[in-house]
This record gives C-alpha cells, sequence and structure tokens, in this order.
C-alpha cells in the first residue's frame, strides 16, 4: 500500500464548511456581543463550499474529481483466494488508486445545491440585529450545527469508503436534531425525539447494509470494480483475473445490502413507510431549520444512495421493484395528506413525502441516465421548496404564530404582488404547471427512466400522483391570488400572537432584511432555471 495523495483543492467543498465552524467559534470570543456575525460568517462559508463545488461540475459528466488515493496492489473479495492461501489478485482496474474523495458531476452538482441551499436557510434564521445585553443567546451555536450539517452532506456526495460514508451521514444528521430541540417548546423536542429515534433506527440499518456489502465484495469502498469482483459479468466487460479465481458471485448479497440501505435512508428521504417523523419535526422546527430539513438533508440521503448505485450499475442491473413500490406508495400517500392540511408547514412536511417517491422514481433503472434524473429533480424540487418556506418565514414574521395556517395567505396578491408571484412559481413548480417550467421540466426527466425499463404500472401511478399534486398546490395558490374583501384583507394582516413555536425572538409586522433577501435571492435562481431549464440541465450534462 502506498501513501496518501491528498489534494487540498479538491477537498474544500468540506474544507470551507470547518474553516466557517473555527472562525464562529473565534469571533464569538472577540466579539460576542454580535449577534449577527456567526451566521454572516456561515453564509459566506456555505457559500463558499458551492464555489468550490464547482470546478467538479464543469469537469464534465464521465469525469472525477479524486483524492485521498490510496495504491491497493491487491483485493480480497469474500476473505481470499478458493484455496485460502491469500488474496485474489486486483483486476488491472482495481490495481490502480483506490480514491476515498470521488466527486463527479453529479456528485459535484449536489454539492452545490447544498450550499446554496444551506445559506439561504442561514438567512431565513439570521437573528435580530441588535446587540447582545448579556443574556445567553444561541446565535453561534445554530451557525455551527448548520455548517456541520452542511460538511457532513458535502462529504457524504464525495466518500467512496463505507466508514466515511457512515460518519458522514450521521454528520449531516445529528446537528439537524439538535437545531429542531434547541428551542426547547414542547412540539420541538417531541420533533426532535422523533427525529432522534429515527436517525439511531437509520443508522443500524446502514451498518447492516454496509456490512452486507463487505460480505459480498469483502471492500471496503463503494466502487463498480468491487462490484463487478462480487457479481455477475456482464457480456463485454472483462475484469482480469476475476473469472479464474473468484469466489462465484453473491448476488443476494448484493440485493439484500442494497434494499437495507434503502431501507435505512428511507428515514432520511422520508420514503413510505419511514416518513412519520416528517411532519412533527417540521411543525416543531423554525422556518429555516424546517427549510434545512427540507432541502440540505434531502440532498445528503440522496447522495448517499447514489454512492451506492454508482457502485452496482456497471453490473447491469434491472430495475428494482423495492424502488418501484416505495416510490409508487411514497408518493401517493404523501399527496393523499397534504390534501387535508391546513397548517402550511405541515403541507409542506408532506409535499416533501410525495417529492421523495418523484426523487426515486428514476431509480428503477439503476443506469447513469436514472441517477442522473434523480438529481435533477432533486434539485429542482429544493429550488421551489426554498422559495416556498422563504415566503412562510416572511409571513410569519409579519402576523406572527398565525403564518402557519392558510387564512393568513388571503388576498396575498392584493397585498403583496412580489410575494404572491414568487409563491405562485414555487407551488406551480412543485405541481409542474406553467409558469413553473422547470417543474414540468423535472418530472418528464423523471418519467424517461421509468418508461425506457419498460414499468408501465409505475409510470401510470405517477402520472395519476402528478395530477393528485396539482390539486395539492393549487389548493393553496387559490387563496393567495382570489381577490378578498378588505375586512378580510385587513384580517389577515392583523399580528397574532406574538412569535411562532420554537423562535425565540419573533417581532409580527417586521419582517427581517436578511429573510427579504434570501427570498428574492431564492425567487430569482427560480425564475432563471424556470426560463433556462438547460441551466439546470447542464450540471448534469443532460
Amino acid at each position: 500500500m502506498s501513501g496518501l495523495a491528498v489534494d487540498v483543492g479538491t477537498l474544500l467543498p468540506a474544507l470551507l464548511p470547518l474553516a466557517g465552524v473555527l472562525v464562529v467559534l473565534v469571533a464569538d470570543l472577540v466579539a460576542p456581543r454580535l449577534r449577527g456575525l456567526p451566521y454572516a460568517v456561515a453564509v459566506v462559508a456555505s457559500l463558499g463550499a458551492a464555489a468550490a463545488a464547482l470546478p467538479g461540475v464543469a469537469a464534465g459528466a464521465g469525469t472525477a474529481r479524486t483524492t485521498l488515493c490510496l495504491g491497493l496492489g491487491w483485493f480480497s473479495p469474500g476473505g481470499g483466494s478458493p484455496s485460502g492461501s491469500g488474496p485474489v489478485p486486483y483486476s488491472s482496474a482495481m490495481a490502480a488508486l483506490e480514491c476515498l474523495w470521488r466527486a463527479g458531476a453529479l456528485g459535484s452538482s449536489l454539492q452545490l445545491g447544498a450550499g446554496l441551499a444551506a445559506a439561504v436557510c442561514l438567512a431565513l434564521a439570521w437573528p435580530v440585529a441588535r446587540a447582545r445585553t448579556g443574556e445567553t443567546t444561541r446565535e453561534p451555536v445554530e451557525a455551527v450545527l448548520f455548517l456541520t450539517a452542511l460538511t457532513g452532506t458535502v462529504v457524504v456526495a464525495a466518500s467512496r469508503d463505507i466508514g466515511t460514508w457512515l460518519v458522514a451521514l450521521e454528520l449531516a444528521t445529528l446537528p439537524v436534531i439538535a437545531l429542531v430541540a434547541l428551542p426547547g417548546t414542547r412540539a420541538a423536542l417531541a420533533g426532535a425525539m422523533q427525529l432522534l429515534v429515527t436517525s439511531l433506527v437509520s443508522f443500524a440499518l446502514l451498518a447492516v447494509g454496509a456490512a452486507l456489502w463487505f460480505l459480498a465484495t469483502g471492500a471496503p469502498f463503494f466502487s463498480p470494480d468491487a462490484a463487478l469482483a462480487a457479481g455477475p459479468v456482464p457480456a463485454g466487460v472483462e475484469v482480469a483475473g476475476a473469472a479464474a479465481s473468484v469466489t462465484p458471485p453473491s448476488v443476494a448479497l448484493l440485493s439484500l445490502a442494497l434494499v437495507v440501505i434503502l431501507a435505512g435512508l428511507g428515514f432520511k428521504l422520508s420514503l413510505v413507510p419511514f416518513h412519520a417523523w416528517t411532519p412533527t419535526a417540521y411543525a416543531g422546527s423554525t422556518p429555516a431549520v424546517a427549510t434545512f430539513l427540507a432541502t440540505v438533508s434531502k440532498i445528503g440521503a440522496l447522495a448517499a444512495l447514489l454512492v451506492v448505485v454508482q457502485a452496482l450499475a456497471r453490473l447491469g442491473a434491472p430495475g428494482l421493484l423495492a424502488v418501484a413500490v416505495v416510490s409508487a406508495v411514497t408518493m401517493t400517500l404523501g399527496n393523499v395528506m397534504a390534501l387535508r392540511q391546513d397548517d402550511v408547514v405541515r403541507l409542506l412536511a408532506w409535499s416533501t413525502v410525495a417529492q421523495a417517491g418523484w426523487v426515486v422514481l428514476p431509480l428503477v433503472s439503476v443506469s447513469p441516465l436514472g441517477q442522473r434524473s434523480s438529481g435533477i429533480y432533486l434539485l429542482t424540487y429544493v429550488a421551489a421548496t426554498l422559495v416556498a418556506f422563504a415566503v412562510v418565514a416572511h409571513t410569519v414574521q409579519q402576523v406572527g404564530a398565525r403564518g402557519r395556517g392558510m387564512a393568513a395567505y388571503a388576498g396575498l396578491w392584493q397585498r403583496s404582488p412580489w410575494q404572491a408571484g414568487a409563491l405562485a412559481l414555487a407551488l406551480t413548480s412543485l405541481a409542474g404547471l406553467p409558469p413553473g417550467v422547470i417543474g414540468l421540466v423535472g418530472k418528464i426527466v423523471a418519467f424517461r427512466p421509468v418508461v425506457s425499463e419498460g414499468w408501465v404500472w409505475l409510470a401510470l401511478v405517477a402520472a395519476g400522483n402528478a395530477v393528485l399534486g396539482v390539486a395539492v398546490y393549487l389548493r393553496w395558490l387559490r387563496p393567495v391570488v382570489n381577490p378578498v374583501e378588505p375586512e378580510v384583507l385587513a384580517a389577515a394582516t392583523q399580528p397574532g400572537a406574538a412569535g411562532q413555536p420554537a423562535d425565540g425572538v419573533v417581532l409580527p409586522g417586521r419582517p427581517r432584511l436578511a429573510v427579504q433577501v434570501a427570498l428574492v435571492a431564492s425567487g430569482l435562481v427560480l425564475v432563471v432555471v424556470s426560463v433556462q431549464p438547460q441551466l439546470l440541465l447542464g450540471l448534469f450534462g443532460t
């Protein structure tokens, strides 16, 4: 085994958020009275992580930026050679460097999306701009937790060894649990407890899945070469030294490993039947933390799943029935439950469940097309969800806790056309309707692998859910655009009870500038990708 090769530039998407953590801690010691400073540092670090991912995106499909590479001269699937005399020789491909960090265009695009989404979430969480008066405050803690979770998300998208993959997943999850619980309200603690229990069960399943992978391949890496050595060799693919000396493939173990890993990540993606924590955690969180759960956390979960799927893609495996069933049930239940919600945060929580079904839908095709389609749909969903949550956060700061009710959006078009326009674009994007063109493009892209694999029944279920999703989002959009009487409009703009659940200081009627900036910035991004969908598709080489 040769030495470890390190390229610091390739690691910058993970190093910059970690540097942000250190700067926040030092800044809190040097200037403890500045409440907004930790968030300013965190936003800069998040944007820096997104910028650092751009070279990987620009490299294009079929290439990857690698570092932390180990020179391996041997490989031992199944624990050794059939005779037990030693390890089985690596193929010529396997004899090359095995890298712990590999970020291709797909992984780098997800890192880019995670950095930008985290910056928006931090802006939504921006505290009231006033000097501290000596009381204990939580701004540095919140900023550190946001950045730590972002670091885990970025790392998991590029990790290729089992140990880093597992640790990064938990690094992306545990800080968010603390963020949910931090306000200390009953709703926040209930949501955090459900999320904690879910995380423990998820980690147990992921550990079992990783162990099954190692048992089937003998490799501590999620790599196509390891899967080829343990699985059936497709026609036209030659694995030097493997045909004669490798123990017959353990296809059942590989399939079981994928199913167990899918179940473990199903908790983090909010897939049915692992979704129960989602509405409780969202409802108990601040809008900023709920936005982080709905966007950055979902990027991390899908990135982790794609690492495994990419390792299996070269086996030419057929579409997976488990993925098909989970996708169909998830999108159906999410849409049905969303139709019953009057609390817009819970509606967005169930929307997350429904959209998670669409995110994994293309993965019925274990192929580069399915992987790219899944990534494209996820970033489409993230862009629209950021705008929707930004409008909710803005409304909550205007009218207090009543901003979580659908009635607070009655006549929004009359009193704030720009907010109404942003929300309308977000909801039509989620529904896949014009003017939210990017949402329609995302659904078409998600359908392509399903049709190409011949999943007729799944395509019909998805089409039915596309129609059902239109009803979900138009139900919220209708009071926004319908004209209302002056007295109803006046009632909708009156501040409710001071504050919202799980937020420390809320001044109804005085939205923070950072929230307005976040809404404008995320809205502009959604407008641009709706006018030019190729900008998003081009990230994945489509």
